[in-house]
């Protein structure tokens, strides 16, 4: 339950933006920015739950021997949720310099009493992902993937070079993301423009919504909604996630080092 609400929820914020993926091409790494800053907190009602931060090296890094942006993602549980059950994650990911592609992605997982570190290099050319456990750095295996495929990671980057003008309300495109041994297949729905209010002030955003499967935590397929910020940053301001047993939220906590200055309305 705890991975769900918690680690699923900052999983989820991030994934559900590669979903306009659409015919497997590689955008330009025009959405990224060296130095970036982004925090979010993750909230049922007033009440704190846990936190998120995004950043970006201010210095490219060597991966598979391409200079990449290296982007490293903390989420943690704070306050009461804190006592009941302690999260402590860090997804990290090489992006290319050029094109938004992941060329090794760490996974580090401290949930409670369970621990876990992964490391995934991707080989684009012979389109084929190998996993590493970080203890021993022995091979786990090597799995098989599509041209384009995404992890939780880039594909935060990959929507955020999407031009959204281009997209009408109701269209849905398809995702490949790559997270846990697993390929998933999803799809995203456009559902337009919408002003919404914030902490800072007004913004206009767009609005999509990840098509979920069944499964026995959320209220049904369109339970997620995610707007993003409608200008160059495209950064997500807000997540809401409908589940069975209440909602939960995640809000733009603080920023910096943004390609271009949010534009709130305080009128």
């Amino acid at each position: 339950m705890k991975n769900i609400l918690i680690g699923g929820t900052i999983l989820l914020s991030l994934t559900a933006f590669s979903f306009f993926q659409e015919n497997n091409k590689i955008v330009d790494s025009t959405s990224l920015v060296k130095g970036e800053h982004i925090e979010y907190r993750v909230h049922y009602g007033f009440v704190n739950a846990a936190e998120a931060v995004v950043d970006v090296d201010d210095k490219f890094q060597m991966a598979n021997g391409r200079p990449c942006y290296k982007v490293v993602v903390n989420g943690r549980t704070t306050g009461v949720t804190d006592w009941v059950t302690r999260v402590r994650d860090t997804w990290t990911s090489h992006i290319d310099s050029e094109k938004i592609m992941p060329h090794q992605f760490y996974m580090k997982k401290q949930e409670g009493n369970y621990k876990a570190e992964e490391k995934v290099i991707f080989d684009h050319q012979q389109n084929v992902a190998k996993t590493f456990e970080l203890i021993d750095d022995k091979e786990k295996k090597t799995l098989s993937i599509p041209d384009g495929i995404q992890d939780v990671v880039s594909s935060y980057y990959y929507v955020r070079a999407m031009d959204f003008n281009k997209t009408k309300p109701g269209e849905s495109y398809p995702l490949s993301f790559f997270f846990d041994n697993k390929i998933y297949n999803m799809r995203l729905k456009f559902k337009g423009k919408e002003t919404i209010k914030t902490k800072f002030g007004k913004i206009e955003t767009y609005k999509i919504i990840p098509m979920l499967p069944k499964n026995n935590f959320f209220v049904d397929e369109e339970s997620v909604i995610i707007w993003v910020s409608n200008d160059a940053n495209k950064i997500p301001i807000r997540v809401e996630i409908g589940l069975k047993i209440g909602a939960l939220a995640l809000d733009l906590r603080s920023y910096s080092g943004l390609k271009q200055d949010l534009k709130f309305d305080n009128n």
